[in-house]
C-alpha cells in the first residue's frame, strides 16, 4: 500500500487546559505516524468555549510553532476539534427520490441525502455540524448499513445530527484564521477521541466513551458500528481542582499538583495518618492536609461528574436489551488518570469499564506519551483529518477522470464506454488519426487567416 509522502495532516486541539497541534501521517502498514506534538497551557478557553480571543492565538501560534520545529515541516492547514456545553444532538430521517430506480446507489447519493439535511432550519445562532447516517432503508426495506451497489428510486436514513452554536464555532475559526492557519475541518471532539481509543469490536458490541477534560466531559455512545448519541457535560477535571484549592485554602498550581499526585477518587484506602504538607505562601507556615480529606473532596465532585454522564447514558436508554452496551465504559482524555477513578466508575455505573489510550491505530514506534489519554482527541483529529485528505483526492481523481473523459467524447476519440489503449492494446487507432489531421488541417486554416 503506497501513501503519498504530501499525506500529511494536523490536528488541533484547543481545549480548556492545553492546546495540542499534532503532525500525523499514514505509514506503509496503514498505522498512523506522529511526526511531532506540540503543546502550550490554554489561556482564553474556558469549559470548551473562547472566551478570549487574543490569549487563544498565541498559545495556538506557540503550540504550531513547538509541532513544527519537532516535526521540522511547516503547518498551514489544521482539522479542529470542538466542544463545550453547547453542543446537542439530535435524530432525523430523511429521504431522496432517486431519477433512475435501475441505477447502481453511489456515494454521490448519500452525498446528496446528507446535504439535504445540512439544509435544516436550527433554532437561532445554531449550526449544523455533523450529519451522521446511522440505518438506511432503500424503497421501504429496513436496517441497511451499506447501501451503495443496491438498486432502488427511494433512499431513506435514520441521522444523527449534532449541533452547535453559531458563534462559538465561528470564534474558533477566527482563532485559527489570526493564527494564520486555514481551517480544513471541524470535528466534535467525543468523536475524534472514540476514532483514537475504540476498537471496532467495541463499537459494534455497544460501547460509551467518556473523555473527562479539563472543562468538559464528552460523552460518545455506539452501538452496532454506529454512533447513537453524544453529549458535552461542561465540567471536568478543573472542578476538582477548584473544590480542592477552596477546601484547603491553597493556591490553584498546589492544588492540581495535590490532584495529580496524590488524588484517589476512592476515599476509603487512605488512612488518617496519611499527611502531606504543603510551603506556605510568602513566609507563612506550611499546611498539612490528611490525604482522608483530600480524597474526600474529589470523590465527592468526581461522584457527581459521572452521575451526570451516567443520566445521558440512562436517556440512551442502555437497559432496554436491544441498546444494551456490552462493551462498558471506555474512560479516556487527562481527567482519566485519576486513581482508582475506573473503580469507581464501575461502582456507580454497574458496568465494565476500561482506561482508553490511543494506542489502537498508531504506529508501533510511538512515544510512550503520545499514547497518554490526555492526547486521544489530538490523535483521533489527526485521524480525521487523514481520512478527508484521503476523500477529497479521491473527489479529485473522479473529477479529473470525468473531465478528461467528457474532452475526448466531445473531441469524438472515444465513444462511451471505450476502453483505453494502456487497458487494451488493440484498440483501433485509425480514428485517432483522422482526428489529428483534421485539427492540422483547422490549425493552418486558423493562421492563414491571422496573417
Amino acid at each position: 500500500m503506497e501513501r503519498e509522502v504530501n499525506e500529511i495532516a494536523v490536528g488541533l486541539d484547543i481545549g480548556t487546559t492545553k492546546i495540542v497541534a499534532m503532525a500525523g501521517k499514514y505509514n506503509e502498514y496503514g498505522k498512523m505516524e506522529v511526526l511531532g506534538v506540540g503543546k502550550s497551557k490554554s489561556l482564553g478557553v474556558h469549559r470548551g468555549v473562547v472566551n478570549n480571543i487574543t490569549q487563544t492565538i498565541q498559545s495556538i501560534q506557540q503550540a504550531i510553532q513547538e509541532a513544527e520545529s519537532v516535526s521540522g515541516i511547516k503547518i498551514s492547514n489544521v482539522t479542529v476539534g470542538i466542544a463545550g456545553q453547547h453542543i446537542r444532538s439530535l435524530q432525523h430521517s430523511d429521504y431522496i427520490t432517486r431519477p433512475n430506480a435501475d441505477a447502481v446507489i453511489d456515494e454521490d447519493d448519500i452525498d446528496k441525502l446528507c446535504n439535504q439535511v445540512h439544509k435544516l432550519v436550527m433554532l437561532p445562532g445554531e449550526e449544523i455540524l455533523h450529519v451522521l447516517p446511522q440505518e438506511y432503508k432503500v424503497d421501504g426495506q429496513a436496517e441497511i448499513k451499506e447501501p451503495v451497489g443496491m438498486y432502488g428510486g427511494r433512499l431513506e436514513a435514520n441521522f444523527h445530527v449534532v449541533v452547535g452554536q453559531v458563534t462559538s464555532i465561528r470564534n474558533i475559526g477566527r482563532c485559527v484564521k489570526s493564527s494564520g492557519l486555514e481551517l480544513s475541518d471541524v470535528t466534535l471532539e467525543p468523536l475524534a477521541s472514540a476514532n483514537a481509543v475504540l476498537s471496532q469490536e467495541e463499537k459494534e458490541a455497544g460501547v460509551a466513551l467518556i473523555d473527562i477534560g479539563g472543562g468538559t466531559t464528552d460523552l460518545a455512545i455506539f452501538k452496532d458500528g454506529i454512533i447513537r448519541h453524544t453529549a458535552v457535560i461542561p465540567f471536568g477535571g478543573n472542578v476538582i481542582t477548584e473544590d480542592i484549592k477552596e477546601g484547603c485554602s491553597i493556591i490553584e498550581k498546589q492544588a492540581e499538583l495535590l490532584k495529580i499526585k496524590f488524588g484517589s477518587a476512592w476515599p476509603g484506602e487512605n488512612k488518617d495518618n496519611e499527611i502531606v504538607s504543603i510551603p506556605g505562601l510568602r513566609g507563612r507556615e506550611p499546611k498539612e492536609i490528611t490525604l482522608k480529606n483530600l480524597s474526600k473532596i474529589i470523590h465527592a465532585r468526581v461522584v457527581e461528574i459521572v452521575e451526570q454522564v451516567f443520566l445521558e447514558i440512562k436517556n440512551y436508554g442502555h437497559e432496554s436489551p436491544k441498546k444494551k452496551l456490552i462493551a462498558g465504559i471506555v474512560l479516556t482524555g487527562g481527567g482519566s488518570q485519576l486513581k482508582h477513578l475506573k473503580q469507581l466508575v464501575e461502582y456507580i455505573t454497574g458496568m465494565d469499564t476500561r482506561i482508553g489510550y490511543p494506542n489502537e491505530h498508531l504506529a508501533g514506534n510511538s512515544d510512550s506519551e503520545t499514547t497518554s489519554p490526555m492526547y486521544a482527541t489530538a490523535v483521533g483529529l489527526v485521524m480525521d483529518s487523514l481520512v478527508h485528505i484521503k476523500k477529497q483526492k479521491k473527489v479529485v481523481k473522479k473529477e479529473v477522470l470525468a473531465s478528461t473523459q467528457k474532452a475526448k467524447q466531445s473531441e469524438g476519440i472515444i465513444e462511451d464506454h471505450t476502453i483505453s489503449e494502456e487497458e487494451n492494446p488493440r484498440v483501433d487507432l485509425k480514428p485517432r488519426k483522422n482526428i489529428l489531421e483534421k485539427w492540422t488541417e483547422k490549425f493552418k486554416e486558423f493562421l492563414d487567416n491571422a496573417e
